[in-house]
């Protein structure tokens, strides 16, 4: 393999972090140049995973029947970890020259990147693992598919593979000021308040995938339940109750991020502003659904882009007037 073909996995993966993590793309632009690349790796890699579930979901709706689907999609899953395996346990090859080798599908050339910055910055596989599993458990069909979630408890087992993971795989590659295992609780606590905002955000979305994350014993003691949901889907209106549930919700989210953010001050200085920008974006989604009155039926939550770059810039100019903090 040649610096080429690595630079141009790099570059897809680069691609699909802009083309589809808005707000996390907007983030990364505040690190330095260096850290970018893997940043971008480890999105795209999270990205292809999370886009195979949601087709499979989407299939086994479309039929009205998971078995095909869910038995394509987890062998696929399976096959992308032995693949990741793999490459991991074979040593990076990195030749000069011109490359004219044929660099293989985006999928190929995503396991690439990730692999090199795996070893890169010497990430733990395990949460690689963790959040592969997690990914099963979104699978209609499969052994550890789950539609709906009982408790909060149970929500968090899920969270640990499909969020905290993913803040324990970027913290190696932020940096930090203290070792690294004293950094984890706070970074997977963050993980975790970007997933719920997401699953705050996303109810319309994962009905329709046949899906409900938010606990259901946090929704029946407002009187919602999933025929609840259902029916405001269908109407596209947002029931009273089902209000109070989410600004219940939302103060757990708000939380979350409170036992989360002041981790940022473990993380090396320069990336602070990056995370920094990425938690009040996400936080303000939040905003974003209690200005609508909580209505979450209706139209999807985003935060406009005048103050995503107006956050974004006022980051930049804290980092470049003090470089320290």
């Amino acid at each position: 393999m040649s610096p080429a073909t690595l630079d141009r996995a790099y570059r897809d993966c680069r691609r699909i972090a802009a083309a589809h993590g808005r707000t996390y793309f907007l983030a990364t632009r505040l690190l330095e140049p260096e850290r970018r690349p893997a940043v971008h790796a480890l999105y795209a890699f999270a990205r292809l995973v999370d886009d195979l579930v949601d087709t499979a979901e989407d299939g086994a709706v479309a039929a009205n029947s998971d078995g095909a689907h869910a038995g394509a999609a987890a062998a696929h899953l399976d096959r992308l970890e032995y693949e990741l395996r793999g490459r991991l346990l074979r040593p990076a090859e990195i030749g000069g020259g011109a490359d004219h080798t044929d660099p293989g599908t985006l999928e190929d050339r995503v396991l690439l990147a990730v692999s090199d910055t795996i070893r890169r910055y010497a990430i733990a596989p395990e949460h690689f693992w963790v959040f592969l599993d997690s990914m099963r458990m979104d699978i209609p069909g499969s052994p550890q598919y789950r539609d709906r979630y009982p408790t909060m408890t149970a929500l968090r087992e899920y969270m640990r593979g499909s969020a905290a993971a993913i803040g324990l795989q970027l913290l190696p590659v932020l940096g930090t000021v203290v070792p690294v295992a004293e950094a984890e609780p706070a970074a997977a606590a963050l993980g975790e308040a970007f997933q719920l905002t997401n699953f705050l955000r996303d109810v319309a979305e994962d009905l329709d995938r046949g899906r409900v994350y938010l606990p259901a014993d946090d929704l029946a003691a407002f009187g919602v339940d999933r025929d609840l949901l259902l029916e405001c889907r269908r109407t596209g209106t947002t029931d009273p109750r089902v209000r109070r549930a989410v600004s219940h919700l939302i103060a757990v989210n708000r939380d979350i991020y409170r036992r989360a953010v002041p981790g940022i001050d473990l993380l090396l200085p320069r990336v602070r502003p990056a995370i920094r920008t990425a938690a009040t974006l996400y936080g303000g989604i939040l905003e974003e659904i209690e200005r609508r009155d909580h209505e979450i039926f209706s139209a999807r939550a985003t935060v406009p882009t005048h103050r995503r770059l107006r956050v974004a810039a006022r980051e930049f100019t804290t980092r470049t007037l003090h470089p320290a903090h």
